[in-house]
């Protein structure tokens, strides 16, 4: 509970009509003495880098004075509104509805049996009032819904009052309101819980003591949790993703996707990798993000830190926890490494880039996405690795990457300073004991190719390619109405040369129809250098080009444990992976 005396900013949120998907909002602002109100609209929300353009969804706007007299206001651009107040004005009243029906964990979304609200897509903040304390009143729902939030209750009021110290607070604390089911567990005496909407095949007894597992495993590396309380809200339904709080997170995942133990496995790190947020981007988080403009991007060029370092530990904290075995996360690595690895776009853009540019480019594939980026996400946990097992060996295993996240929480984390680039590289640095900037250049700055090998030798583990079995053409394709259309085209491949481009339809390989099913077998008919024809619609013109295929391409790596390790290897191995 939290007492509170008054507040000049009070919100009040009603729905009374789920199947419209409408949320009603109401901002009083007490005590307003200027002659105008400024009010904005975020255009996006931390954790999820980029512009999306909250206010495209909000209608209905007004505004009144506390008789209920209309007071003028004109749109100034595409997220600011301004109100002309007059004066001797006590109490100002805007009104406006959001349309909610995008369940992502980064949108609304309103139906019959909830209401999922993010802060940046329902509330206005006016500019340098971000620091005053916001309330929250949940209206009009229907009776058999309940609420969940991060936020406290206002003391000695009626229980759907909510306190936020500030616009920032406001924003980092989502609502879930409606039919739901709430699990609740105990990490170091902190009260914890699950709170769940929609159905699903999930054992969430399994859920909870595993997740438990997580907090406490990644709790000991900080030494303790920084918040009174945390809820994991989880949407069960379809898709995937996950969007960090500082005091909860929110999950979506596959409602039917629970009973499989590899997917199983893979929520696991989902959780990991939300959780582990509430320390690495929610408290230590770079420079550019120590206070966020809600008005416009805000670049850096650390997300490399921020979100591929939390996805190397995000399976590596479920290996602590026992969730699964040394085994399993060799697979896992496998899989990213080729993942990565079969990205043309690794050779053109950097590790650095890929952070600066997120803005632009992540979150906004195209058909040359492959050719042209990376994912500060997956490359990141793979110089991330690396980080790690360079100083585990430089430093005999005395350190490790954990000391360099511990160091980052105790200079940056705990008052939540952001970081520079340079300080950050200064930490890794020191705990490592030498100078990384041959390190930087290859891997963050520029394009070569990581020497996993060369980092994996001394742990006793390699990496190992193979081959595809076919020969190569560099175009990959899905079904379109029964008809195979082409997905992506690799750069500088045959089908490219041979003028072959995203959106083509594949009709047919030397006169025989082939489809998105069986095209890999019908080029099993060939090999490198066969020059072959391919009949294609492009641009609704039947064209047929010649392409020459080349030899097959590495698209399997695979880690392996070598057969006979030296005990300095089995040593080493054993400190990494908690064996």
């Amino acid at each position: 509970m939290k007492d509170l005396t008054s507040s000049q900013f009070n919100y009040r949120l009603s729905i009374p009509e789920p199947e419209s998907h409408l949320l009603e909002v109401e901002l009083a602002i007490a005590n307003w003495q200027d002659e105008f109100i400024d009010l904005k609209m975020p255009v996006w929300t931390p954790g999820s880098y980029l512009v999306r353009e909250y206010a495209k969804h909000l209608q209905d706007f007004e505004a009144a004075n506390e008789t209920g007299q209309p007071l003028s206001w004109q749109k100034i651009s595409k997220n600011h509104w301004q109100i002309k107040c007059g004066s001797n004005n006590s109490i100002i009243k805007i009104r406006y509805r959001i349309f909610c029906n995008e369940l992502t964990v980064r949108t609304n979304h309103i139906d019959r049996t909830h209401a999922f609200l993010t802060g940046a897509a329902v509330f206005m903040y006016v500019p340098e009032y971000q620091q005053q304390a916001y309330t929250v009143e949940i209206g009009e729902i229907k009776e058999n819904w309940q609420i969940a939030t991060p936020l406290p209750k206002v003391a000695n009021t009626e229980d759907n009052l909510f306190y936020a110290k500030d616009f920032d607070t406001l924003v980092d604390s989502p609502f879930e309101i409606g039919i739901h089911n709430r699990y609740e567990f105990t990490v170091q005496d902190k009260p914890h819980s699950f709170v769940v909407w929609g159905e699903h095949n999930a054992d969430m007894q399994r859920i909870v003591k595993d997740t438990a597992e997580l907090v406490a495993v990644e709790a000991e590396m900080f030494g303790g949790l920084p918040y009174d309380r945390y809820d994991f809200i989880l949407h069960a339904s379809n898709g995937f993703g996950g969007l960090e709080h500082k005091n909860s997170t929110v999950l979506l995942y596959n409602r039917l996707g629970f009973r499989k133990e590899e997917s199983y496995l893979q929520f696991m790190n989902l959780v990991a990798h939300e959780f582990f947020h509430t320390w690495n981007v929610k408290r230590i988080r770079p420079k550019a993000l120590e206070k966020f403009d809600y008005d416009q991007e805000n670049y850096t060029s650390s997300l490399w830190f921020s979100e591929g370092t939390t996805s190397y530990y995000d399976q590596i904290f479920p290996l602590r926890a026992g969730l699964y075995d040394a085994t399993h996360y060799l697979k896992l690595v496998s899989k990213a490494i080729t993942r990565l690895q079969t990205t043309f776009g690794r050779n053109v853009q950097s590790l650095y880039e890929s952070s600066f540019d997120t803005w632009i480019k992540l979150y906004r594939p195209d058909p040359n996405t492959h050719n042209n980026q990376i994912s500060y996400y997956l490359k990141g946990e793979m110089v991330s690795m690396l980080l790690d097992l360079l100083i585990r060996v430089k430093t005999n295993n005395l350190r490790s990457l954990d000391r360099v996240m511990q160091i980052m929480w105790e200079r940056f984390g705990k008052d939540e300073i952001g970081f520079s680039e340079a300080e950050l590289h200064e930490v890794i640095e020191t705990v490592a004991g030498f100078d990384l900037s041959t390190f930087w250049n290859d891997y963050l700055y520029g394009n070569k190719e990581l020497d996993y090998n060369y980092y994996l030798e001394p742990f006793g583990v390699e990496l190992r390619t193979s081959r595809q079995d076919i020969p190569f053409m560099g175009l990959s394709l899905k079904s379109k109405n029964g008809i195979p259309e082409v997905e992506k085209v690799e750069f500088g491949s045959p089908a490219q040369k041979a003028g072959i481009s995203t959106g083509d339809m594949v009709i047919a390989i030397a006169g025989i129809r082939v489809t998105a099913e069986n095209f890999n077998d019908r080029l099993r008919d060939f090999a490198a250098g066969d020059a072959i024809a391919v009949t294609i619609f492009q641009q609704d013109l039947l064209r047929t080009v010649e392409v020459t295929l080349q030899e097959p391409i590495c698209n399997q790596f695979e880690l392996v444990q070598i057969a006979k390790a030296s005990p300095n290897q089995e040593l080493n191995l054993r400190l990494w992976l908690s064996i």
